[in-house]
């Protein structure tokens, strides 16, 4: 079972649902897939190593076979690449998708394949979770390839439960981290904020046709236009999780709040059967 905790925006307690809930399973894999901000292990007590740098394509220029044509420039859609007619090259490496065009479309060969670190994969473990972790390295734009990473490293061989913490929003990175799943937690809060949120992130869910399913969070500081709407488009929510002073007091010290609450840990176990109940058969078909 493939289980991605996403939301519309950040700062609704999205690391929370996933932290809580590897720590209410028996046992499980947990994917940190905010590599941009990785919070999971901050909320686990465990030593992370780094294991595996992540690298993309990058163009090398030998200037000696280059005619200055302009091809590569031309080409190159992400404007890394600028040939200017006084036989100046210009690139720049961090609007580079490491494509590989500009090589095959030079007439001369002046442009061959190289590599570069973008991040690093980090793994720890606990009794009952084995962690992954992507970074990506400070200055860095491109998030995706590292999420694909650190996933791909994440599902080898492994047939426990597997939770990946989603950066926030709906855009590429958000994306990659869903693609694949068996189901995806959205995580909203009871606000028009929140249902404005909520509804992007639904949108995506189904144009990638992955099943959902809602937890309110800090349910109590707004109103009841979350349920109205989950009635209306018959998505369900899974579990609601009370504002609370206690909860809010575990969370700023780095402490599950399923530690301390045990009976929200029994609630937490209870959501990971309705996910089951509705995606029958999930082991058996692997999506990623």
């Amino acid at each position: 079972m493939k289980i991605v905790i996403a939301s519309g925006k950040g700062g609704t307690g999205k690391t929370t649902v996933a932290v809580n809930l590897a720590f209410s399973l028996p046992e499980c894999t947990l994917v940190d897939c905010d590599v941009e901000e990785p919070n999971c292990a901050l909320f686990l007590p465990m030593n992370l190593e780094r294991i595996e740098d992540v690298v993309t394509r990058t163009p090398k220029f030998d200037l000696t076979k280059c005619t200055y044509c302009g091809r590569c420039a031309d080409f190159c859609q992400f404007h890394a690449i600028a040939v200017i007619k006084s036989k100046t090259l210009l690139f720049y490496e961090n609007l580079c998708h490491g494509c590989g065009g500009c090589k095959l479309i030079c007439p001369t060969g002046a442009i061959s394949e190289g590599t570069r670190k973008i991040g690093e994969i980090h793994h720890g473990m606990t009794d009952n979770i084995d962690l992954f972790v992507g970074k990506i390295d400070v200055g860095e734009p491109m998030a995706t390839p590292v999420i694909k990473k650190v996933k791909s490293i994440a599902l080898k061989g492994s047939r426990k439960p597997r939770i990946f913490d989603s950066p926030p929003g709906v855009a590429c990175p958000a994306i990659e981290a869903m693609r694949g799943a068996d189901f995806c937690i959205l995580v909203t809060e009871p606000t028009p904020f929140g249902l404005y949120d909520l509804k992007l992130a639904v949108g995506v869910t189904r144009r990638l046709r992955i099943p959902c399913g809602v937890v309110v969070n800090r349910e109590g500081i707004g109103d009841d236009r979350i349920d109205r709407y989950c009635a209306i488009e018959k998505i369900p929510i899974l579990m609601k999780i009370k504002e609370s002073q206690e909860i809010a007091e575990l969370y700023s010290n780095g402490i599950p709040f399923t530690k301390r609450l045990v009976g929200y840990r029994r609630l937490f176990l209870n959501l990971y059967k309705s996910i089951e109940e509705l995606v029958p058969g999930s082991e058996r078909t692997d999506k990623s």
